[in-house]
């Protein structure tokens, strides 16, 4: 009797997995049924890619204060390259709010992290930089030189910005994916120390940029424009310094048992100079003298020399960076020291991606340049005016997008890095003034004032525009890795600069921030109290200098 009822047991238990299992795969197929369903009428009530464009373009739009915000807080935090600290916990602080799941201090740099949002293809990467520029503090709207913290760092370059053009237009395009259910996953970088160009090199060497698809940079400009292959302007470049060591002796008790650092500096400095007759015009270089000893009556047994090193291809910067290395080496046997180096940064030439400019400058044709004010206008030729420029306020046409000029040097952009290992371009957005010298107290005037503003939100419409447009046609996606493999990267494949011994240079600008942060503090941009960093220092817009 036992027996049976333990078979009449194990039978009804068995009875029951075995229904168990039926309903459990029956609300299987009903929940996979309602997902098929479900996704079917949100593809069916997803509309056109056009009118997809223009609705992200409207939702940026109704973003326009946190633009401002993000524009005027970062601009007001000023932090030199390395030190981007109070910037960096606003930016990943914000992101974490809006469901962006963050990595910080990645390769190795503590400022440095990556904010992820989504899954799957296509993977579509934004940069842009966040570190500015020193003594360039300066009053936003003010048309003459006046600091907010003599000599203090400033963003007399514009990098407040960018953060508001990328993020924006993430934001939106997450909320649009998630609406309609688009597929693929957002990535946002950000430039750390980019005025040394010290960061995106070890970005590469770390792989932060495997498994993305497409890369949309983004940096201020007067122009609203995008580019394909080299900018005409443009240098790579290694920099790097060369740090003697001799024998400290009295300068004037025992000179001669003194061997001068100082010396060795000098002569490879005269040695360089001698060079440059024999070099191609389109080379670039120049140098700091970052220690130059302690005091006159001590022979320096430490000196150290910054070097750039400026060419239009690998080939030939690589050329300069065994000369520069040759001289070093020949002025420390002259003067019996020894010789280090340390390449500090590197940056590849830029070359952009022909198919993701075209896409782009249509969508910059599509949304056109800001609705100048006239106090904006006033601002822009009263700089000009100060500056001694031809008197022509804001632009009001977008630049039409051209085949490349020939290559000619100038500035350098570790962004270069990137677009060698996958298919990127720059967006220059219209949020600063026209023919200013750069790396100026001057470019910082119009960066938190309505030119910003407007200028950052008229890039975000076209970040958000371009993503979609790589979101929702893998066609183009193809094409734009056609382009980098067939044409780009045919004959030159990218090599780093940097070795693997080679670490990023943390410390720089370090002693500089802890000294003028104190002061920048007080004036740290409270957006729960004033509405605009303009109002908070109490500047009427534009202040101008009277006749």
């Amino acid at each position: 009797m036992p027996f049976a009822l333990e078979y009449i047991a194990n039978a009804r238990l068995q009875y029951g997995m075995f229904m168990g299992g039926i309903r459990f795969w029956i609300w299987q197929v009903r929940w996979l049924s309602f997902t098929l369903v479900t996704a079917g009428w949100l593809w069916a009530q997803r509309p056109p890619l056009e009118e997809l464009k223009k609705e992200a373009a409207n939702e940026v739009g109704k973003r326009q204060k946190l633009v401002q915000q993000i524009v005027d807080q970062i601009f007001s935090f000023a932090e030199l390259g390395f030190q981007e600290y109070e910037t960096s916990r606003y930016l990943t602080g914000l992101l974490e709010k809006h469901g962006f799941r963050v990595e910080r201090g990645v390769a190795g740099i503590p400022t440095a992290w990556v904010a992820s949002w989504g899954s799957g293809k296509p993977a579509i990467g934004f940069i842009t930089d966040i570190d500015c520029i020193p003594r360039a503090s300066q009053k936003p709207g003010v048309a003459y030189h006046d600091p907010i913290v003599v000599d203090a760092p400033g963003h007399g370059e514009g990098h407040n910005s960018g953060m508001a053009v990328n993020i924006v237009a993430a934001l939106v395009l997450k909320d649009l994916m998630t609406k309609y259910q688009i597929a693929g996953t957002l990535k946002i970088y950000p430039g750390v120390a980019e005025e040394l160009v010290a960061t995106k090199a070890f970005f590469v060497r770390e792989g932060l940029f495997r498994g993305l698809d497409i890369m949309l940079g983004a940096h201020v400009s007067s122009d609203f424009a995008s580019s394909y292959g080299q900018p005409a302007n443009n240098s790579g470049l290694v920099s790097v310094m060369y740090t003697f060591k001799g024998q400290a002796a009295h300068s004037a008790g025992a000179p001669w048992r003194g061997k001068s650092a100082l010396d060795a500096v000098e002569l490879m400095n005269i040695a360089w100079n001698m060079r440059r007759e024999h070099m191609r015009p389109e080379q670039r270089s120049h140098y700091v003298i970052t220690n130059g000893g302690d005091q006159p009556n001590v022979v320096p047994s430490e000196a150290t020399v910054w070097y750039y090193l400026r060419e239009l291809d690998y080939k030939r910067i690589s050329e300069m960076f065994e000369a520069a290395n040759s001289i070093a080496m020949s002025a420390a046997n002259m003067t019996g020291t020894t010789v280090s180096w340390r390449v500090v940064g590197s940056a590849w030439p830029n070359h952009f991606n022909k198919t993701i400019a075209e896409v782009q400058s249509k969508n910059i044709e599509a949304v056109g340049m800001p609705q100048w004010s006239e106090a904006d206008q006033t601002l822009a030729k009263a700089l000009q005016r100060e500056l001694g420029e031809k008197e022509e306020g804001l632009k009001t046409k977008v630049e039409p997008l051209g085949p490349p000029k020939e290559p000619r040097g100038g500035g350098s952009d570790d962004v270069g890095d990137i677009s060698w290992v996958l298919p990127m371009t720059y967006l220059r957005y219209p949020a600063n003034i026209p023919n200013l010298p750069g790396h100026h107290w001057a470019n910082a005037v119009a960066m938190a004032t309505p030119i910003a503003h407007k200028g950052s939100t008229a890039g975000a419409k076209v970040q958000a525009m371009t993503a979609l447009d790589f979101l929702l046609t893998p066609s183009l996606v193809e094409e734009a890795w056609k382009y980098f493999r067939e044409v780009q990267t045919k004959d030159q494949q990218y090599k780093p600069f940097i070795s693997e011994r080679d670490r990023p240079a943390i410390e720089l600008n370090r002693e500089k921030m802890e000294k003028f942060r104190p002061a920048l503090e007080k004036f740290y941009y409270d957006s729960s109290k004033y509405d605009t960093y303009l109002e908070q220092l109490g500047i009427s817009y534009p202040t101008v200098r009277k006749r």
